[in-house]
């Protein structure tokens, strides 16, 4: 019995739902981590691959492939309602606080407020279909590194914070659901569906 559901478990597929970055603000992004790691080299973080930074609208974990469906039909009524959203990517920050950090991530500016409501929309819909909402309140990211160790940690968090990442606009156009495969190499991620925002 144990043996199946470890079975089902392997069939399950992790994903999530997220917006791609463009070329230039990855290059950019890179930049930032780079100039921040070679400044405290002795801090133990793990820093995401810029090919993997995505701003992530909902993370569902390990879902049933038959599920899939519903979750890409779900996204796609909802894009429905939206045009192409306007954001700023910049500025730097800390979770939880600079003096026990965690995380180091550059912040979006959610000027309209269009995309909190189409990240609320989604959580909707999606609950609609099966999946529980997050519990903690929308705070838009992009998660450049992890801290694994306490050492040097509060110095690097710093560094980040005192380093400042210049705004930089972008349209959000296309959400993405995604596959994420977990592996030694790093995560690969995989497009499953593509949802255009044209209302």
């Amino acid at each position: 019995m144990n043996e199946n559901r470890d079975q089902d478990r392997n069939n399950d597929w992790r994903l999530f739902c997220a917006f791609e970055l463009p070329e230039a603000l990855r290059a950019l992004i890179k930049k930032h981590s780079e100039r921040v790691r070679e400044a405290v080299p002795e801090a133990a973080a793990s820093w995401t691959r810029v090919d993997n930074i995505h701003l992530t609208l909902k993370f569902f974990g390990n879902i049933e492939q038959e599920k899939i469906a519903a979750i890409s039909a779900a996204a796609e009524r909802v894009v429905k309602e939206f045009s192409a959203i306007k954001i700023a990517v910049g500025g730097t920050g800390v979770f939880p606080k600079p003096n026990r950090p965690q995380v180091l991530w550059i912040g979006i500016q959610d000027g309209s407020g269009l995309l909190s409501q189409l990240h609320k929309r989604l959580e909707d819909e999606f609950a609609h279909e099966g999946f529980p909402k997050e519990d903690r309140a929308f705070r838009p990211h992009l998660t450049i590194a992890r801290i694994r160790k306490t050492h040097d940690a509060t110095r690097l968090a710093q560094t980040h914070l005192a380093m400042k990442f210049n705004e930089v606009e972008l349209m959000l156009n296309e959400l993405i659901l995604f596959r994420s495969e977990l592996s030694p190499k790093g995560s690969k991620y995989t497009p499953i569906s593509r949802h255009r925002l044209e209302r």
